[in-house]
Formats: structure tokens, sequence, C-alpha cells
């Protein structure tokens, strides 16, 4: 096992914190038949009117019974970017510290770097959009505090080689995030088996892509109980709210009704790619293990704007480095396809 010490490289005023205390955090009882005068609430039952556990409890045995760990090995989000902010805040002295992220990927790793006054040095992937390891390692300073890796990468959907992780979270002393919101539409198994290898591993996933709960905003990040514990400290004492948290618990027990989705949407992304190779205009269609496809096509511009008038919204991510002229498709119901197929065969 890879010893890491969470301490040794937190934000000495982290440490230094004392959190803050809710009335429900005081009251460790069992509710029931009890008179709440604690929380200064409404005391009209509205439903809604009591603060909900901020340890969100009951979600966290279910969710790590799934994944086969420890409820303190899980820590809980207003959406993967609160979990990912956090990890910020906890780590990185504004002004000071550097992470390394790895174009092109998910934009808001920059985007908290900046927010949270932190530098963020880019070590672009290859441009067939594999990581370059020794690359990775080469960049990093005694200021580097965190790596990020997207895998399944957003926007290019390919998982990243397991071998380059392991290169990384062997020669990197601080903390490697790897982000794994798309996982569930890959064959390879989550990192989530390897956080008792390396105590310097964290992993973020979501419940708004397989899950279909995006609009509920629900992340989760999975780490040594240390890091989890330093980042308890700092979380909002009630992000996840009672009604999140409720709708979270009922559509996580439906394991087969997930499982069955999924697979629906892994078999229509693989016969949409097939597909898609046949439109004159689509020059290249990236291999995915996401619910998304990355497109090269002629004109991104012009075909994003077509398909708009037609019907369709999908994504130009020609911005992003080595995605010139691309759109980024989001695989959708067998109907929504069809249509999609359509409409691409009659723009010329």
């Amino acid at each position: 096992m890879k010893r890491f010490n969470p301490t040794a490289w937190a934000r000495p005023s982290v440490l230094q914190l004392k959190p803050y205390s809710s009335a429900r955090d005081e009251f460790a009882g069992t509710p029931d038949s009890l008179v709440f005068l604690d929380a200064n609430e409404n005391p009209f039952p509205t439903e809604y009117n009591r603060y909900p556990d901020p340890h969100q409890k009951q979600l966290k045995t279910i969710i790590a019974q799934q994944k086969g760990i420890s409820t303190d090995q899980v820590l809980l989000g207003n959406g993967s970017d609160e979990v990912l902010d956090l990890l910020y805040r906890a780590f990185c002295v504004p002004g000071v510290d550097q992470v390394i992220t790895m174009p092109p990927t998910y934009g808001m790793y920059q985007v908290l770097a900046q927010i949270n006054d932190i530098t963020c040095i880019e070590v672009p992937l290859n441009e067939d959009f594999s990581m370059n390891a020794p690359n990775v390692v080469g960049a990093i300073t005694p200021k580097t505090k965190m790596v990020f890796v997207c895998s399944p990468n957003n926007p290019t959907g390919q998982l990243i080689e397991p071998k380059a992780v392991e290169f990384l979270l062997d020669s990197f002393e601080g903390i490697v995030v790897v982000d794994e919101a798309y996982i569930d539409f890959a064959q390879s198994p989550s990192w989530i088996q390897a956080l008792n290898r390396y105590e310097n591993l964290v992993i973020c996933q979501t419940l708004s892509k397989a899950y279909g709960l995006a609009s509920i905003r629900l992340g989760m990040l999975f780490a040594h109980p240390e890091i989890i514990s330093l980042l308890k400290k700092i979380k909002p004492p009630y992000n996840i709210n009672g009604l999140s948290q409720s709708v979270a618990e009922q559509r996580l027990l439906l394991t087969d009704q997930v499982t069955e989705e999924v697979a629906m949407i892994c078999a229509q992304r693989n016969q949409l790619k097939v597909e898609l190779s046949y439109i004159s205009w689509v020059k290249e269609v990236f291999h995915s293990d996401a619910n998304f496809l990355l497109v090269r096509v002629d004109d991104a511009g012009v075909r994003y704007r077509q398909l708009q008038d037609l019907g369709a919204v999908v994504r130009n991510r020609s911005g992003q480095m080595h995605c010139a002229e691309t759109l980024r498709i989001t695989v959708g119901t067998p109907q929504e396809n069809m249509l999609l197929m359509e409409w691409m065969k009659n723009c010329s």
C-alpha cells in the first residue's frame, strides 16, 4: 500500500479550523417521539420543515454497500463540482499552489482553480487522446498538490489507460483525482477497487449520468477516511437537501432498471457510431466509453447550426485542444437517435 499523510498536504488553515456544529450534529439520539426545539425550525409539519441529515447516513450506507467500501470513505456533494471545489479548498493554498490538468478535459477543473486562485498547469493529452504519463510527472513541482484525470474523459469519451494512471499514482506523492462521471458506460472497472492500495487516490462519481438524476445535483467522492474527514470539516453542514437524499435512495435501489438503461445506452452508442460513419460529411467517429460520441466533421460550426435548425442540439467542441471541427453528441433514446440520423442525412 502506498502511504499518504493528508495532514502534511492540507492547508494549515484547514487543519486549524474548528468546523461549524449544527443542531443535528449535536443530537445523536433516535428521533422517534421526540420534540425538536433545538434548530429554530418552523414546528408545523410541512413535510420539509426539519433540516436534513447533515451526514446523509442512510444514503451513504446504500452507496457504500453497492461500491464495496465503508461509509467513512464516502463524501457527498451538491454535484461533483462541489466535491471538486472542496478538494481545492482543503489542499491548495491560494496564490501559492498548483494543480495539473490534461486538456482536452472537463473545463471545471480550470475554472475552480481560477476561483480558488490556484495555478493550473496544462499537460495536453496526446493527439490520440491518450495520457503521456512521463510528461505529466515531469511537470510536477514542489507546489503541485493535485493531478486531475478524467476517465472516461470528457469531451473525448475515452478511458485513460490504467497503466498510465498507475504510473502517475506510483510517481506522485500528492493527490491523484480520477473523475469517473461516465464510468458506468465503460467495460473497465472503477478505480474504487484501488482505494486500499493508494491512499493518495481520490475518485469522483455522480448520479447525473447513468442514474438519470442530473436535476438533483448529487456528486460522490471516494477516498481514504482521513481525506474524507478533512473535507467534512469545510463542507456546508446541510449541503445535500432532504429531497435529493430521498430521490437518490429510491433510484439507487432500482439496480435492475439502471443496469437495463445503461445497457440500452451503450447498445445505442455502438449502433450510432456505425451509422454516423456513413454520413458523407462525418470524417471520424472516435471510440467512446461514455454516453456520448465525439465526431469530427467537415465544418463543425455549419453542421451545429444546421442540426439546431432541424431540431437537434449537440455541442461544438472545436475550441478544445486536439478537437478541431468536432461535435459532441449525447446518446439519446432509440427514437431520438433515429431522428438525429434522419436530420444528419438531410444536411448537405
